[in-house]
Protein backbone atom coordinates (compact mmCIF):
# COMPACT_ATOMS: atom_id res chain seq x y z
CA UNK A 1 0.00 0.00 0.00
CA UNK A 2 2.85 2.32 0.88
CA UNK A 3 4.61 1.63 -2.42
CA UNK A 4 1.39 2.32 -4.29
CA UNK A 5 0.90 5.65 -2.55
CA UNK A 6 4.53 6.56 -3.16
CA UNK A 7 4.10 5.86 -6.87
CA UNK A 8 0.97 8.02 -7.05
CA UNK A 9 2.70 10.81 -5.17
CA UNK A 10 5.62 10.59 -7.57
CA UNK A 11 3.32 10.86 -10.58
CA UNK A 12 1.55 13.86 -9.07
CA UNK A 13 4.90 15.48 -8.28
CA UNK A 14 6.08 15.04 -11.89
CA UNK A 15 2.81 16.46 -13.20
CA UNK A 16 3.05 19.47 -10.90
CA UNK A 17 6.66 20.01 -11.91
CA UNK A 18 5.76 19.86 -15.59
CA UNK A 19 2.92 22.32 -15.15
CA UNK A 20 5.20 24.62 -13.16
CA UNK A 21 7.87 24.45 -15.87
CA UNK A 22 5.39 25.23 -18.64
CA UNK A 23 3.91 28.04 -16.53
CA UNK A 24 7.33 29.61 -16.00
CA UNK A 25 8.21 29.26 -19.68
CA UNK A 26 4.99 31.03 -20.65
CA UNK A 27 5.56 33.70 -18.01
CA UNK A 28 9.04 34.47 -19.31
CA UNK A 29 8.26 33.71 -22.97
CA UNK A 30 9.82 36.97 -24.15
CA UNK A 31 13.20 35.94 -22.73
CA UNK A 32 12.98 32.52 -24.36
CA UNK A 33 12.16 34.10 -27.72
CA UNK A 34 15.13 36.45 -27.40
CA UNK A 35 17.37 33.47 -26.57
CA UNK A 36 16.37 31.51 -29.69
CA UNK A 37 18.99 33.08 -32.05
CA UNK A 38 21.77 32.38 -29.55
CA UNK A 39 20.59 28.80 -29.03
CA UNK A 40 20.43 28.22 -32.79
CA UNK A 41 23.93 29.68 -33.19
CA UNK A 42 25.42 27.23 -30.70
CA UNK A 43 23.50 24.28 -32.15
CA UNK A 44 24.48 25.02 -35.76
CA UNK A 45 28.06 26.24 -35.33
CA UNK A 46 29.17 24.53 -32.10
CA UNK A 47 27.30 21.27 -31.53
CA UNK A 48 26.54 19.96 -35.03
CA UNK A 49 30.18 20.31 -36.18
CA UNK A 50 31.20 18.01 -33.31
CA UNK A 51 30.02 15.12 -35.47
CA UNK A 52 32.88 15.94 -37.85
CA UNK A 53 35.39 15.02 -35.14
CA UNK A 54 34.98 11.41 -36.26
CA UNK A 55 37.44 12.06 -39.12
CA UNK A 56 40.20 12.24 -36.49
CA UNK A 57 39.87 8.43 -36.35
CA UNK A 58 39.66 7.98 -40.12
CA UNK A 59 41.86 8.42 -43.17
CA UNK A 60 39.33 10.94 -44.43
CA UNK A 61 38.67 11.26 -48.14
CA UNK A 62 36.48 14.18 -49.22
CA UNK A 63 35.04 12.12 -52.09
CA UNK A 64 34.14 9.09 -49.93
CA UNK A 65 32.79 11.13 -46.99
CA UNK A 66 32.41 10.05 -43.39
CA UNK A 67 30.89 6.67 -44.13
CA UNK A 68 33.25 5.59 -46.90
CA UNK A 69 36.59 6.70 -45.45
CA UNK A 70 38.97 4.14 -44.00
CA UNK A 71 38.92 3.77 -40.20
CA UNK A 72 42.43 4.05 -38.69
CA UNK A 73 41.68 4.39 -34.96
CA UNK A 74 44.30 6.29 -32.97
CA UNK A 75 46.88 6.36 -35.76
CA UNK A 76 46.75 10.15 -36.19
CA UNK A 77 47.19 10.71 -32.46
CA UNK A 78 50.29 8.51 -32.47
CA UNK A 79 51.63 10.47 -35.45
CA UNK A 80 50.95 13.71 -33.59
CA UNK A 81 53.00 12.72 -30.53
CA UNK A 82 55.78 11.24 -32.66
CA UNK A 83 56.20 14.41 -34.71
CA UNK A 84 59.60 15.85 -33.79
CA UNK A 85 58.44 19.47 -33.51
CA UNK A 86 55.16 18.75 -31.70
CA UNK A 87 56.76 19.12 -28.27
CA UNK A 88 58.10 22.55 -29.19
CA UNK A 89 54.77 23.69 -30.62
CA UNK A 90 52.85 22.40 -27.60
CA UNK A 91 55.27 24.07 -25.17
CA UNK A 92 54.93 27.36 -27.08
CA UNK A 93 51.15 27.11 -26.80
CA UNK A 94 51.27 26.28 -23.08
CA UNK A 95 53.74 29.09 -22.30
CA UNK A 96 51.76 31.68 -24.24
CA UNK A 97 48.55 30.50 -22.59
CA UNK A 98 50.22 30.74 -19.18
CA UNK A 99 51.58 34.23 -19.86
CA UNK A 100 48.17 35.29 -21.13
CA UNK A 101 46.59 33.98 -17.92
CA UNK A 102 49.14 35.67 -15.65
CA UNK A 103 49.42 39.06 -17.37
CA UNK A 104 46.42 39.54 -19.67
CA UNK A 105 43.64 38.16 -17.46
CA UNK A 106 44.20 40.56 -14.51
CA UNK A 107 44.62 43.60 -16.80
CA UNK A 108 40.86 44.30 -17.24
CA UNK A 109 40.33 43.93 -13.48
CA UNK A 110 43.01 46.49 -12.65
CA UNK A 111 41.79 48.82 -15.38
CA UNK A 112 38.20 48.57 -14.16
CA UNK A 113 39.29 49.36 -10.59
CA UNK A 114 41.20 52.42 -11.79
CA UNK A 115 38.31 53.66 -13.92
CA UNK A 116 35.93 53.11 -11.04
CA UNK A 117 37.95 55.55 -8.90
CA UNK A 118 37.45 58.42 -11.36
CA UNK A 119 34.79 60.78 -10.04
CA UNK A 120 34.29 62.98 -13.13
CA UNK A 121 31.64 61.10 -15.13
CA UNK A 122 32.52 62.67 -18.50
CA UNK A 123 36.23 61.99 -18.08
CA UNK A 124 35.50 58.42 -16.94
CA UNK A 125 33.31 57.69 -19.97
CA UNK A 126 35.84 59.28 -22.32
CA UNK A 127 38.68 57.14 -20.97
CA UNK A 128 36.54 54.01 -21.07
CA UNK A 129 35.71 54.66 -24.72
CA UNK A 130 39.36 55.27 -25.57
CA UNK A 131 40.65 52.09 -23.91
CA UNK A 132 38.10 49.71 -25.40
CA UNK A 133 38.17 51.08 -28.96
CA UNK A 134 41.27 48.99 -29.93
CA UNK A 135 39.12 45.87 -29.53
CA UNK A 136 37.36 46.76 -32.78
CA UNK A 137 40.63 46.75 -34.73
CA UNK A 138 41.48 43.56 -36.62
CA UNK A 139 44.67 41.73 -35.79
CA UNK A 140 46.05 42.72 -39.19
CA UNK A 141 45.80 46.39 -38.22
CA UNK A 142 47.22 45.68 -34.75
CA UNK A 143 50.19 43.88 -36.29
CA UNK A 144 50.71 46.80 -38.69
CA UNK A 145 50.80 49.21 -35.75
CA UNK A 146 53.25 46.94 -33.93
CA UNK A 147 55.45 46.71 -37.02
CA UNK A 148 55.50 50.49 -37.28
CA UNK A 149 56.39 50.97 -33.61
CA UNK A 150 59.02 48.22 -33.50
CA UNK A 151 60.59 48.83 -36.92
CA UNK A 152 64.40 48.76 -36.68
CA UNK A 153 64.69 51.76 -38.98
CA UNK A 154 61.78 54.09 -38.27
CA UNK A 155 60.11 52.62 -35.18
CA UNK A 156 59.80 54.90 -32.17
CA UNK A 157 61.15 52.21 -29.81
CA UNK A 158 64.41 51.88 -31.74
CA UNK A 159 64.70 55.63 -32.10
CA UNK A 160 64.59 55.91 -28.31
CA UNK A 161 67.18 53.14 -27.99
CA UNK A 162 69.46 54.89 -30.46
CA UNK A 163 69.06 58.15 -28.56
CA UNK A 164 70.52 56.40 -25.51
CA UNK A 165 73.38 54.95 -27.54
CA UNK A 166 72.05 51.41 -28.13
CA UNK A 167 71.98 49.54 -31.40
CA UNK A 168 68.54 49.11 -33.09
CA UNK A 169 66.83 45.76 -32.53
CA UNK A 170 64.76 43.82 -35.04
CA UNK A 171 62.16 42.72 -32.47
CA UNK A 172 60.05 40.63 -34.82
CA UNK A 173 63.13 38.91 -36.18
CA UNK A 174 64.21 37.34 -32.89
CA UNK A 175 62.66 34.41 -31.05
CA UNK A 176 63.30 35.97 -27.66
CA UNK A 177 60.86 38.86 -28.22
CA UNK A 178 57.92 37.26 -30.05
CA UNK A 179 56.10 36.02 -26.92
CA UNK A 180 56.35 39.44 -25.26
CA UNK A 181 55.00 41.09 -28.41
CA UNK A 182 52.07 38.66 -28.67
CA UNK A 183 51.00 39.06 -25.03
CA UNK A 184 51.48 42.84 -24.86
CA UNK A 185 49.58 43.42 -28.11
CA UNK A 186 46.74 41.26 -26.77
CA UNK A 187 46.62 43.27 -23.55
CA UNK A 188 46.53 46.55 -25.46
CA UNK A 189 43.77 45.35 -27.78
CA UNK A 190 41.41 43.48 -25.45
CA UNK A 191 41.89 44.65 -21.86
CA UNK A 192 39.80 47.79 -22.31
CA UNK A 193 36.88 45.84 -23.76
CA UNK A 194 37.11 43.32 -20.93
CA UNK A 195 36.51 46.06 -18.37
CA UNK A 196 32.85 46.33 -19.41
CA UNK A 197 31.81 43.26 -17.41
CA UNK A 198 33.81 44.29 -14.36
CA UNK A 199 32.48 47.85 -14.42
CA UNK A 200 28.95 46.44 -14.58
CA UNK A 201 29.74 44.27 -11.54
CA UNK A 202 31.19 47.29 -9.72
CA UNK A 203 28.04 49.30 -10.45
CA UNK A 204 26.00 46.62 -8.66
CA UNK A 205 27.84 46.99 -5.35
CA UNK A 206 25.69 48.59 -2.64
CA UNK A 207 27.05 52.14 -2.00
CA UNK A 208 25.95 51.86 1.64
CA UNK A 209 28.88 49.50 2.17
CA UNK A 210 31.34 52.20 1.18
CA UNK A 211 29.59 54.79 3.33
CA UNK A 212 29.71 52.49 6.37
CA UNK A 213 33.39 51.76 5.74
CA UNK A 214 34.15 55.46 5.41
CA UNK A 215 32.42 56.14 8.72
CA UNK A 216 34.61 53.46 10.30
CA UNK A 217 37.69 55.31 8.99
CA UNK A 218 38.57 53.07 6.05
CA UNK A 219 40.37 54.77 3.17
CA UNK A 220 39.97 54.01 -0.53
CA UNK A 221 42.62 51.30 -0.46
CA UNK A 222 41.04 49.48 2.48
CA UNK A 223 37.59 49.84 0.89
CA UNK A 224 38.95 48.25 -2.26
CA UNK A 225 40.42 45.31 -0.35
CA UNK A 226 37.46 44.80 2.00
CA UNK A 227 34.49 45.60 -0.26
CA UNK A 228 35.32 45.95 -3.96
CA UNK A 229 37.50 42.88 -4.54
CA UNK A 230 35.32 40.48 -2.48
CA UNK A 231 32.28 41.70 -4.42
CA UNK A 232 34.08 41.01 -7.70
CA UNK A 233 35.14 37.47 -6.76
CA UNK A 234 32.06 35.73 -8.30
CA UNK A 235 32.54 37.56 -11.61
CA UNK A 236 36.29 36.99 -11.59
CA UNK A 237 35.93 33.26 -10.95
CA UNK A 238 33.35 32.74 -13.70
CA UNK A 239 35.49 34.60 -16.24
CA UNK A 240 38.58 32.77 -14.98
CA UNK A 241 36.94 29.39 -15.61
CA UNK A 242 35.89 30.49 -19.09
CA UNK A 243 39.43 31.69 -19.73
CA UNK A 244 40.85 28.35 -18.55
CA UNK A 245 38.72 26.60 -21.17
CA UNK A 246 40.54 28.61 -23.85
CA UNK A 247 43.97 28.02 -22.33
CA UNK A 248 45.36 26.37 -25.49
CA UNK A 249 43.25 28.50 -27.81
CA UNK A 250 45.28 31.68 -28.08
CA UNK A 251 43.82 32.42 -31.51
CA UNK A 252 45.10 31.79 -35.02
CA UNK A 253 44.82 35.38 -36.31
CA UNK A 254 46.49 36.85 -33.24
CA UNK A 255 49.66 34.82 -33.80
CA UNK A 256 49.75 34.29 -37.55
CA UNK A 257 50.05 37.99 -38.43
CA UNK A 258 53.23 38.28 -36.31
CA UNK A 259 54.98 35.11 -37.49
CA UNK A 260 57.84 34.98 -39.93
CA UNK A 261 60.67 32.58 -40.69
CA UNK A 262 62.85 34.11 -37.95
CA UNK A 263 60.50 33.81 -34.96
CA UNK A 264 58.55 30.59 -35.51
CA UNK A 265 60.80 28.81 -33.02
CA UNK A 266 59.03 30.46 -30.07
CA UNK A 267 55.96 31.80 -31.86
CA UNK A 268 54.38 28.82 -33.61
CA UNK A 269 51.38 27.39 -31.73
CA UNK A 270 48.87 24.60 -32.30
CA UNK A 271 46.46 26.86 -34.20
CA UNK A 272 49.07 27.97 -36.75
CA UNK A 273 50.35 24.40 -37.06
CA UNK A 274 46.81 23.16 -37.72
CA UNK A 275 46.44 25.78 -40.45
CA UNK A 276 49.68 24.81 -42.20
CA UNK A 277 49.23 21.06 -41.89
CA UNK A 278 45.46 21.02 -42.41
CA UNK A 279 44.66 23.63 -45.04
CA UNK A 280 47.98 24.09 -46.81
CA UNK A 281 49.02 20.41 -46.72
CA UNK A 282 45.43 19.05 -46.77
CA UNK A 283 45.96 16.63 -43.85
CA UNK A 284 42.39 16.97 -42.64
CA UNK A 285 42.21 13.89 -40.41
CA UNK A 286 45.56 14.54 -38.78
CA UNK A 287 44.83 18.18 -37.92
CA UNK A 288 41.35 17.22 -36.68
CA UNK A 289 43.11 14.91 -34.23
CA UNK A 290 45.33 17.81 -33.11
CA UNK A 291 42.29 20.05 -32.67
CA UNK A 292 40.42 17.34 -30.79
CA UNK A 293 43.40 16.90 -28.47
CA UNK A 294 43.38 20.65 -27.77
CA UNK A 295 39.64 20.64 -27.06
CA UNK A 296 39.87 17.67 -24.69
CA UNK A 297 42.66 19.37 -22.73
CA UNK A 298 40.52 22.51 -22.46
CA UNK A 299 37.54 20.48 -21.23
CA UNK A 300 39.67 18.76 -18.59
CA UNK A 301 41.05 22.10 -17.39
CA UNK A 302 37.52 23.53 -17.09
CA UNK A 303 36.33 20.52 -15.07
CA UNK A 304 39.33 20.66 -12.72
CA UNK A 305 39.11 24.44 -12.36
CA UNK A 306 35.37 24.26 -11.69
CA UNK A 307 35.84 21.70 -8.90
CA UNK A 308 38.65 23.69 -7.27
CA UNK A 309 36.71 26.96 -7.55
CA UNK A 310 33.59 25.41 -6.03
CA UNK A 311 35.55 24.04 -3.07
CA UNK A 312 37.59 27.20 -2.41
CA UNK A 313 35.25 30.10 -3.23
CA UNK A 314 31.83 28.47 -3.63
CA UNK A 315 31.55 29.88 -7.16
CA UNK A 316 31.36 27.60 -10.20
CA UNK A 317 29.94 27.32 -13.71
CA UNK A 318 27.56 24.52 -12.68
Amino acid sequence: MKAKLTGIDLINYKADTRRSLLSNMWKFRALYVIAIPGILYFIIFKYLPLAGSVIAFQNYNIFKGFTGSEWVGLEHFRTMFQYQDFGRILSNTILLGLYDLIFAFPAPILLALLLNEIRLVFYKRFLQTVVYMPHFLSWVIVSGIALGILSPGTGIVNQVLQAFGFEPIYFLGENSYIRTILISSGIWRDSGYGTIIYLAALAGINPDLYEAAEVDGAGRWKQTLAITLPSLIPTIMILFLLHIGRFLDLGFERVWVFLNALNTGNGEILDTYIYKAGLLSQQYSYTTAVGLFKSVVGLILVLIGNILSKKTTGESLY
